[in-house]
């Protein structure tokens, strides 16, 4: 029988084909650990250690996606974002760093008010409500996704982590959510990548993640921002906040935007590499949302 050691540069090596060696490596190690429920130290600490066959009866079938391009986080059926496992599936993107970032812009800024009202717009695998909710207790949080498949994976995530989100399945395009009262945050990671930039990115991502979550028409970069800074106006309070993950390369253009929708105090945020990816802006008006009885 193999030693974890022998299993992790066996995998490697295989990995090898697609990845840079550190990059392999890195996958390698996620794999096991995730089949052995080991954490990175045991691991280590157990790599000379025999392991049995049985408990590797899934590993050439998780091999063999990995070299068809398809991303870790759905070969493992889990990702990591803001200190949370969540569940995703090729109906939801797989949450990134640069989103930790945006909860983390929402956070510094709202966190110690409390009953907030929150509206996160694509909410995919529910990672951006989910994390409030850690952060922000006591918010009232509303999540809603053109997806009814995206919806379930969000709607177990929820359950796991027992945090209250209202879900809903509307095209935010061409519907409005039913609010119980005016938001005091409006954020969301909307559709942002150029069709034309569909040459730049990675295999994995484009074979396997959805892209009604990731392509805008090259004519219409803004879509999505404009939709929702439109409604924005009528569901905002006075002094409500609104946050967008955004294409760096459109950040002047949002903000322009944003300004002259009305709002104020906007402002590109860069993230830790210094790119502009996020716009915060604030409803100076009176919200007109659709108040409902609970």
């Amino acid at each position: 029988m193999p030693t974890l050691r022998h299993l992790t540069t066996d995998l490697t090596t295989a990995l090898q084909a697609l990845h840079d060696p550190r990059e392999a490596e890195a996958i390698a190690g996620q794999v096991l650990e995730h089949l052995l429920h080991l954490t990175p130290l045991q691991r280590r600490m157990q790599a000379q250690e025999v392991v049995d066959e049985t408990q590797l009866a899934e590993l050439p079938a998780m091999q063999a996606r990995l070299l068809r391009h398809e991303p870790l986080q759905y070969v493992l059926g889990v990702a990591h974002f803001a200190g949370l496992e969540l569940e995703v599936t090729p109906a939801t993107l797989i949450p990134r760093p640069e989103t930790e970032e945006l909860v983390e812009l929402v956070v510094r800024e709202q966190v110690g008010r409390a009953g907030l009202r929150v509206l996160d717009v694509g909410t995919g695998s529910g990672c951006i409500p989910l994390a409030l909710a850690g952060r922000l207790p006591g918010c009232h949080l509303t999540a809603v996704d053109v997806s009814a498949a995206a919806l379930a994976v969000a709607r177990r995530n929820a359950v796991r982590y027992t945090v209250s989100v209202d879900f809903q399945q509307i095209d935010i395009l061409a519907e409005v959510p039913v609010l119980a009262g005016a938001l005091d945050v409006l954020v969301s990671n909307p559709p942002y990548v150029l069709e034309n930039e569909r040459p730049l990115m990675r295999p994995n991502v484009l074979r396997y993640e959805p892209a009604t979550a990731l392509f805008v028409p090259d004519h219409d970069p803004l879509r999505f921002y404009r939709r929702i800074a439109e409604l924005g106006r009528n569901l905002l309070t006075i002094g409500g906040a609104l946050y967008f993950e955004i294409n760096e390369q459109f950040a002047p253009d949002t903000v322009a935007m944003l300004q002259v929708l009305g709002y104020t105090q906007t402002t590109a945020h860069a993230d830790i590499f210094g790119k502009a990816r996020m716009v915060r802006a604030t409803w100076p008006g009176v919200a007109q949302a659709r108040i409902i009885e609970r």
